[in-house]
């Protein structure tokens, strides 16, 4: 698996948490960045990691920002995108298993990095549970065809 991931300065220290866990579960990333500790606007994080995601060059995206929301907006305008703002354990798991979401945001100033961590974990390590979910996630993927 390889995963791309970014935040926008609210959520610089996650990323980096998530990087080490990606490290440590040997999983290569893509870090989009930011590095700086000024102001910036989320969608230059968010649209090149879903972008990556919809064009096969990585399997997954992960977004953090300071809430997720902004990021989570931003990545499901690209199209072939599923992303999810998760900030709990249980939605983690359901929305791989039933949703199949390729991309995961999450929010800095919402949780704290041991959360964060254990939210990736379940994410990156649950599969899609198929069956009755894939009538549902190709129903979406088909209405974005023709009305994206």
């Amino acid at each position: 698996m390889k995963v791309a991931i970014a935040s926008d300065h609210g959520g610089i220290n996650i990323r980096k948490e998530l990087i080490s866990l990606m490290e440590e579960m040997n999983i290569e990333y893509v870090d989009l960045g930011c590095e700086c500790n000024a102001s910036v606007d989320y969608l230059d994080y968010a649209i090149p990691v879903a972008e990556k995601v919809v064009n096969g060059e990585v399997d997954r995206g992960i977004l953090v920002c300071g809430t997720g929301i902004g990021m989570s907006i931003a990545a499901n305008k690209v199209k072939g995108i599923r992303c999810a703002l998760v900030h709990d354990t249980f939605s983690a798991k359901a929305t791989r298993k039933h949703n199949n979401t390729n991309v995961l945001a999450m929010g800095e100033r919402v949780i704290g990095p041991g959360l964060a961590r254990d939210i990736a974990e379940i994410w990156l390590t649950t599969p899609f549970e198929g069956g009755r979910h894939t009538k549902r996630v190709n129903k979406v993927t088909a209405y974005e065809a023709t009305h994206g």
